[in-house]
């Protein structure tokens, strides 16, 4: 047999200079910017209420009990193999979060004009959707909320969509600017896609109310414009499933069209398994055959087709009357200890008189609070107290214990206290 002769190595820079030396050093990622240096940060009365994590009155990562024990039993199944999942994911899990999302008895899931596929966490089901819609829908802009999600225009963006905004929150008053929004999509081009938090919106912890909701439901309708819903706190906002997913389903039976990115991160505790879905609700079961084969081959080349382990835990629990009896529990005491804190937070301020008005804390919703602290005052945390969180005020209610709370709330009066001027403390 004859080998071929191994060729000279082509010298393409002599002065061993990398192919890659005109590289800029990229800018770091806020988020994981805070929790690197809080990790090495020595002192030992240092908060981390940065990343969206919730956190066990230790500051643990909380695993839930019920999660455990499916893993236990996955782990005992000697049938139980590691072929590759469908380009689509695992059928079961997908059926499963449609119903969970949309209601079991939910028209469009009963006419077959959900399509649901499995995907890698909410991050990438958001990727999906926006490669789907760059790629087969007619309008290429998307309106977000202002402000919203870090993470949202880097995903939305990638897939070559134009961003704008809406108006969501009023930073002077800390609540929902309504009309503004209402004006806003209003005046958006028509056909637009319009991203929406389904609850619990990230960063803000201010929510519509159901009534606000529909409104906005008939203004899109109205103005012919395409609901793109990221869905990552169902459960946690208000303790209930289905009341969590009730924006959503306003949406989804009305016999229109809408997207929706679900993550199962914060509500199971599975952060690390990267476990999500991305929903399609289409006007006829025809129309979502066709998307479903589109997706396929979006979703091909990204990643080919998404892992098993954390759809195999979700699908467990969500089809075991008795796990998901016990997952709803747990989620229930979760939910009831962010509202624990934050009532604990908002009297520890009013008991030192800390200046201003803090009852947002306590009116906010989900795992997110907008703080009302600015820049300054967030440095003076960290640089006096350290006590690490988003440049922007945003603190993670569920990552503050009810025993971390008191010297979370000196640092935060001593924060406005310097920030105030000095005639003002005289």
């Amino acid at each position: 047999m004859e080998y071929l002769k191994p060729m000279e190595p082509t010298r393409i820079h002599s002065n061993g200079d990398s192919l890659f030396q005109d590289i800029t050093l990229a800018p770091d990622i806020p988020v994981y910017a805070t929790t690197a240096a809080y990790n090495k940060d020595p002192c030992p009365n240092k908060l981390h209420l940065g990343i969206g994590v919730y956190r066990t009155e230790e500051g643990k990562c909380h695993t839930l009990n019920v999660v455990k024990q499916v893993e236990q039993t996955l782990a005992n199944d000697l049938s139980a193999d590691k072929e590759y999942l469908p380009i689509t994911g695992m059928p079961e899990f997908n059926k499963l979060s449609a119903e969970l999302m949309f209601g079991s008895g939910s028209p469009a899931i009963k006419e077959s004009r959900v399509v649901t596929v499995q995907c890698v966490s909410g991050c990438l089901s958001l990727r999906v959707g926006a490669e789907f819609l760059a790629k087969h829908y007619h309008r290429h802009v998307v309106y977000l909320p202002e402000p919203t999600y870090g993470n949202h225009p880097n995903l939305i963006s990638a897939a070559g969509l134009t961003l704008k905004t809406y108006r969501y929150y009023d930073p002077k008053t800390l609540v929902l600017d309504f009309q503004g929004l209402l004006e806003d999509l209003g005046s958006a081009l028509t056909g637009a896609i319009v991203l929406f938090h389904a609850c619990g919106h990230n960063p803000t912890g201010v929510d519509p109310t159901c009534q606000q909701w529909e409104q906005i439901r008939q203004l899109v309708r109205q103005r012919g414009l395409l609901p793109f819903f990221d869905c990552a706190y169902q459960g946690l906002v208000s303790g209930n499933l289905d009341d969590d997913a009730q924006s959503i389903r306003m949406f989804g039976c009305d016999g229109g069209e809408c997207l929706v990115a679900q993550s199962y991160s914060k509500n199971m505790g599975l952060y690390g398994e990267r476990i999500g879905s991305l929903s399609i609700v289409c006007k006829t079961a025809d129309v979502a055959r066709r998307v479903e084969s589109q997706l396929k081959l979006i979703i091909r080349p990204l990643y080919s087709n998404p892992p098993i382990h954390g759809a195999a835990i979700v699908t467990a629990i969500l089809k075991d009357r008795d796990l998901y009896k016990k997952w709803t529990n747990e989620l229930k005491a979760m939910r009831d200890r962010l509202v624990q804190v934050r009532r604990q937070l908002y009297d520890s301020l009013c008991n030192k008189g800390t200046p201003g008005d803090w009852s947002h804390i306590i009116k906010q919703v989900g795992m997110y609070s907008f703080t009302g602290l600015n820049k300054d005052e967030v440095d003076f945390l960290t640089r006096e107290y350290h006590i690490y969180m988003s440049s922007d005020g945003r603190i993670n209610i569920g990552g503050l214990s009810s025993k971390a709370v008191p010297y979370f709330a000196d640092a935060i009066h001593d924060a406005v206290l310097s920030s105030l001027p000095s005639s003002t403390l005289a």
